[in-house]
């Protein structure tokens, strides 16, 4: 058996996997990747560890390590710029390129851990933006395909923390490329002369931070900086100095439920509207073939709510910093949508706290919480 996953993911859980592939160059990853597939093992992608929970038993197959790098420009009009990054590229220096040339859109996911290549699959987010908001396309390797194709923000069907590829369609993303705005110049932008572009800033904490009002727009240096400190002080950027950072982030995403469901919690619980899904109408083809199709009737809406997970879990009785008797897994003392490694945890301590916070959280408020990490060999 080879190096255990623990040493590679941000949760520092996990048994070994059997075989490893590490793809560091572009031109040769399509045959390496197909190689892996001819062989008819199982197989994993690894990005940068960070939304991974392996089980202790480890992972019968090969794990396919993603490391190509580069970021470039590769596309620009009046308003805006078309970057384009490799899947290995570590996600935040992707923020930092673009924050570093004044291009705006990714700056409030300053510090997110992972990979570029991942970063899709998630649809990862945070403050207020998501990947969503700029995602041009993707190249994407379809399992036993011969070349990689290109796949718009559209094709891959983004939703919250959610893509066709989490959803099974199964191929490893090798570049993205994101449409960064250049303008309109923040007000008070670049305090040191230089003016910066700005985007309005729709989370209300980082506005706080920084000093304004939900819509305004900031420089997008300060909103990374503020997002940085924010992070830092949620125990959510990887330091080694920092037990809460052992982690794989969020560990439960923010419930989406109908409105009547949100109606029977707390008025204080705080509730954030989706927008609507209209109803199907279906139309028997007989009838428009004969024109004889009537107009659709307004589509019945269905009121979606998203509810704050970590209120959820707070107002369930489980406390920042909580353990089960005898675990090393923990629940961080920074922010509670955080599980830990306090040094020495498996993966089955891990899951079963997760289990204890869905079981707690479901019996107080009947919504049932799911996790953000993909779960390997492991279910709650």
């Amino acid at each position: 058996m080879t190096r255990p996953l623990s040493d590679l993911t941000t949760l520092g859980v996990g048994g070994p996997a059997r075989e490893f592939v590490t793809l560091d160059d572009p031109a040769t990853l399509v045959d390496r990747v197909r190689a892996v597939w001819a062989s008819g093992e199982e197989w994993l992608v690894l990005g940068g560890g960070s939304n991974l929970l392996v089980a202790d038993e480890g992972f019968d197959g090969t794990v396919i390590a993603v490391r190509t790098r580069g970021i470039s420009v590769v596309g620009e009009d009046a308003a805006s710029v078309v970057v384009r990054a490799e899947a290995g590229e570590d996600w935040d220096a992707l923020v930092r390129f673009a924050v570093e040339r004044g291009l705006a859109g990714i700056e409030a996911m300053s510090g997110v851990p992972g990979t570029v290549g991942a970063a899709p699959v998630q649809n990862i987010g945070a403050y207020g933006q998501e990947l969503s908001d700029t995602l041009v396309a993707v190249d994407f390797l379809d399992e036993f395909g011969d070349a990689a194709r290109r796949l718009t923000a559209l094709d891959l069907e983004l939703g919250y923390r959610t893509s066709v590829v989490k959803q099974g369609r199964r191929g490893i993303v090798t570049a993205i490329e994101v449409r960064l705005a250049t303008g309109p110049v923040a007000e008070e932008a670049g305090r040191g002369g230089a003016a910066s572009v700005g985007t309005p800033v729709r989370y209300a904490q980082l506005a706080t931070v920084l000093g304004i009002g939900i819509g305004e727009r900031a420089a997008v240096a300060d909103v990374r900086a503020a997002v940085l400190r924010l992070r830092a002080s949620k125990g959510m950027l990887l330091d080694p100095a920092d037990p809460d950072s052992a982690s794989a982030g969020s560990f439960f995403t923010n419930p989406i439920v109908a409105s009547s469901v949100a109606a029977t919690l707390p008025p204080d619980a705080p509730r954030y509207p989706v927008a609507p899904e209209p109803t199907d109408v279906a139309v028997p083809l007989d009838a428009v073939a004969a024109g004889r199709a009537e107009p659709a009737p307004p589509p019945v809406l269905d009121a979606r709510v998203k509810l704050s997970a970590a209120w959820l879990i707070e107002r369930a009785g489980v406390a920042r910093g909580f353990a089960l008797p005898g675990s090393r897994a923990a629940v961080s003392s920074k922010h509670t949508l955080a599980l830990v490694n306090r040094g020495g945890a498996t993966a089955s301590d891990v899951a079963e706290l997760a289990r204890y916070v869905q079981l707690r959280v479901a019996s107080e408020f009947g919504v049932v919480l799911q996790p953000e990490p993909q779960l390997i060999n492991l279910t709650l």
